[in-house]
């Protein structure tokens, strides 16, 4: 007999409600104990926990980002946006804190974890469970351990905290704790996955996908120490007088290099196990060979999917506004993204060679998620880019299912206000005015205009390619020059997608021109990911990147604009005339203390032995 499919114990679980602060048992069960002394409530107790593990599918952090550009402006998600973006946000107002959240999923997990061992199980299934209820426990010390890592990369220095007893809020003492050191973070982190990883299988069948397998366990090992390498955490001088009220220094500032030689031994582990592959079942079309797997439930590289049931919300959320494709187009890609994507001969658009044009149109074949599609006046922009913007960006003129929307999108401004683009619509929010749309993650199986077919997606979690990239930035950091430890990986990550190997550029051959590479390749690798918050951050790149003004397409020109161009201000050539020039969107606010959030301070009020991060 099978266990239980894990998604579909938490898919049960969503609308469980919680009774109490440190609740780990569903709504209908008066106590834990009930939980602890029946498997399958136990089991639905993990399943609660799994639930816990981030999806970023549709997530509004690309637009925290140099990404994307939240334009829902009566939208929650929009105006937590704007603050961040703005710098109005504090150690009272963070709309990405989760240290309450994620301390009592820990909570959750220690409770599992103490008492999973003496659970009673049916006398006819002693030998099944003799197996799961050891994984279960793995499982369980592996989410613990995602759960820190959450906390690690938002707060750096954290309580470690396994204790699953009850305490005595009267007993003042026993409720205060300090934060342990960034060292101490990860080597719990690091420790718990090496632990985990050798009770773990490598695979899961079909019925039990979704679940924590020792690739998982490694991946988890292998970011953590990454992290922990790179600049904000490694050498960092701006957090070296943080200390514990006992003088306990809880972030370093001595950069030690071999960190990064553990990082890449850790992604090592994960690429020496064999049972992963870059997707690539359409060799021929690097398009498709990328997109793919993104609307596909894959399981060839994606080392741990969030589970996310058939659905087309992703989709309704993000295709254009137009009537062929009626979508809300939620967020819209900056400027600085799409120029973030390298030509199809490897060069950076602003490198000297690169082919790159700002003016005139091509005419051509693209990819409309189902076939190849005969398209005309595209700008020289989107001219022989790398195939990873055409499968992720969605611009003036490219094609969508062109057989059900029967017409190109429509970006620039068109009509006497606009509303026969897809783009703005006067006075309504939920639309798509500045340019761009996400394309990466689209299902081409739904028709939004015919309301047919569905979304059938996960979202990774981990997937091989941030590992193979993570490698090879670990090792051109550790190394004092670049060499085909660095570029067999990266190469096998742009190879998928027929981008040229590296080096290609003099530039590619020294450490500092490799690091830039390596950050842009994972920029346009893991677009919409949620990676490019943490990783501009861990770089210490943010006060640059995230810091002044970012760019959207003319998408709504003045008046005055129109008539320079010489033609009907109302027809669609006279907005294509302008269109194709960057606007400032928002100048946005980054400063030294936003490297790292602020320990809310309802919790160093309610513990004052929690010293506060830099600059809060």
């Amino acid at each position: 007999m099978k266990a239980i499919p894990i998604f579909l114990l938490a898919g049960l679980l969503m609308t469980a409600s919680c009774k109490k602060y440190l609740d780990v048992v569903p709504a209908e069960y008066t106590t834990d104990k009930e939980v602890f002394n029946n498997i399958n409530l136990t089991e639905q107790a993990l399943a609660r926990l799994y639930n816990a593990l981030p999806n970023d599918l549709g997530s509004n952090i690309s637009a925290y980002t140099d990404e994307t550009y939240h334009h829902w402006f009566d939208n929650s998600g929009a105006i937590d946006a704007y603050k961040f973006n703005l710098g109005s946000w504090s150690n009272t107002d963070n709309p990405q804190d989760n240290w309450s959240g994620k301390y009592q999923d820990i909570r959750r997990a220690n409770i599992f974890i103490s008492r999973i061992d003496n659970v009673p199980v049916p006398l006819n299934r002693g030998d099944y469970y003799a197996i799961w209820k050891p994984r279960y426990k793995a499982e369980a010390r592996f989410l613990r351990a995602q759960f820190y890592f959450e906390l690690f990369k938002r707060y750096g220095a954290v309580p470690i905290m396994t204790n699953s007893e009850d305490i005595d809020p009267r007993d003042i003492e026993k409720t205060l704790v300090y934060r342990n050191s960034v060292d101490e973070v990860v080597n719990f982190i690091v420790a718990e996955c090496t632990a985990i990883s050798t009770e773990l299988p490598l695979s899961h069948d079909n019925a039990q996908i979704g679940r924590i397998t020792k690739g998982a366990a490694l991946a988890l090992k292998a970011r953590t120490l990454l992290y922990a390498a790179s600049p904000l955490f490694n050498g960092n001088s701006l957090y070296s007088g943080i200390k514990n009220s006992d003088g306990k220094s809880l972030f370093g500032g001595t950069y030690d290099k071999e960190k990064w030689k553990k990082a890449a031994d850790a992604a090592k582990e994960v690429i020496d196990l064999g049972v992963y592959a870059l997707y690539s079942p359409f060799p021929t079309n690097p398009v498709q060979n990328y997109a793919a797997q993104f609307y596909t439930r894959d399981y060839s590289e994606t080392i741990l999917p969030r589970i996310i049931g058939n659905g087309t919300g992703f989709d309704g959320d993000h295709l254009p506004n137009g009537q062929p494709f009626r979508g809300n187009g939620k967020l819209t890609p900056l400027v600085e993204l799409v120029n973030a994507y390298e030509m199809n001969n490897g060069y950076p658009i602003n490198e000297p060679g690169s082919g790159y044009e700002a003016t005139g149109t091509w005419s051509g074949q693209l990819w409309d998620g189902l076939k190849f599609q005969e398209v005309s006046n595209i700008s020289n922009w989107y001219k022989n880019r790398d195939p990873r913007l055409y499968a992720s960006i969605m611009f003036q003129y490219s094609v969508w299912r062109l057989d059900a929307a029967k017409r190109p999108a429509r970006y620039a401004y068109w009509g006497s206000t606009g509303a026969q683009g897809d783009g703005w619509v006067a006075g309504k929010a939920g639309t798509s005015p500045w340019g761009y749309n996400i394309r990466k993650f689209l299902s081409p199986e739904y028709d939004r205009n015919s309301n047919t077919g569905t979304g059938r997606r996960n979202f990774p979690i981990f997937r091989l390619a941030e590992i193979y990239l993570g490698y090879a930035e670990a090792m051109n950091e550790y190394l004092d020059q670049p060499d085909n430890r660095v570029y067999e990986y990266l190469n096998l990550v742009r190879q998928r997608v027929n981008m040229p190997g590296l080096p290609l550029l003099a530039t590619d051959n020294t450490k500092i021109g490799m690091r830039k590479r390596i950050q842009n390749e994972r920029r346009v690798e893991l677009a919409f990911e949620g990676h490019r918050f943490w990783d501009v951050r861990r770089w210490m790149i943010a006060k640059t990147v995230d810091n002044g003004a970012v760019n959207v397409m003319n998408a709504r020109p003045s008046t005055e604009e129109l008539t320079a161009t010489g033609l009907n201000i109302t027809t669609e050539a006279a907005g294509v005339a302008v269109f194709y020039k960057p606007v400032v969107i928002q100048t946005r606010v980054f400063t030294d203390k936003h490297y790292l959030m602020p320990v809310p301070q309802n919790e160093i009020d309610k513990d004052p032995n929690l010293v506060q991060n830099y600059g809060w």
